[in-house]
């Protein structure tokens, strides 16, 4: 998983990002600040996450739930299955919700970006990710937006990138602070797991829409 790249954060991207989720506030600091046990650093800097930060400008280009289901390219009416089921969440407790949002994403099958998309690593928006299946960061970035759409605080979520101990492979998941703990929604497992009871997770960093933090083990 290589997720570097030069591009500069565009304003637009936060701005347009605002009009999405107007109730998601700005401060990094409601989400704890020992993820599976490493102390964080937050860095000002998204700009060097191109990936990411050009996952982010599609999502608002073309998550969009119009189009022509009869069509046989990516198109803008695969999203109404996803959005119909987000929508049938809306009345569900918190628990319930992230329980849902993982086993629906998880339901999708495993893909590598090279077989996709012809690269070692792209950041798939929830349209591309329905569409043609996708890899770990894929799961996690949809789970994320489903989120988001939930009415989720965005400081309370985070893309955590990292070393999974066990199979000597970088890998990503969804991390979801929940008061003093953190659950991690991971396209390995169906369950919601506190972080504390994962130990061969070593995180590298974590992202949202406007922060990344660097993880060192203590």
């Amino acid at each position: 998983m290589n997720i570097r790249s030069l591009l500069p954060w565009p304003g637009l991207v936060l701005a347009a990002l605002m009009v999405l989720y107007p109730s998601a506030q700005a401060s990094p600091a409601a989400f704890p600040t020992n993820l599976f046990g490493y102390q964080q650093t937050l860095q000002s800097d998204t700009a060097i996450f191109g990936q990411w930060v050009q996952a982010l400008e599609r999502h608002i280009l073309i998550d969009v739930p119009e189009g022509d289901c009869s069509s046989a390219k990516l198109d803008r009416c695969h999203l109404r299955n996803w959005l119909t089921f987000l929508e049938s969440l809306k009345h569900l407790p918190r628990d319930k919700q992230l329980e849902a949002v993982n086993r629906y994403a998880n339901n999708k099958p495993y893909v590598l970006d090279i077989d996709n998309y012809g690269i070692e690593d792209y950041w798939a928006v929830p349209k591309e990710f329905l569409y043609n299946n996708g890899d770990c960061e894929d799961y996690a970035i949809t789970k994320m937006f489903s989120l988001l759409w939930l009415g989720f605080d965005q400081d309370s979520l985070r893309i955590v990138v990292l070393q999974d101990t066990n199979l000597r492979i970088p890998h990503a998941v969804l991390a979801v602070a929940d008061h003093d703990d953190i659950l991690i929604l991971d396209n390995q497992t169906s369950e919601v797991i506190s972080h504390r009871k994962i130990v061969h997770y070593a995180p590298v960093y974590s992202i949202n829409e406007s922060h990344w933090w660097i993880h060192l083990s203590n």
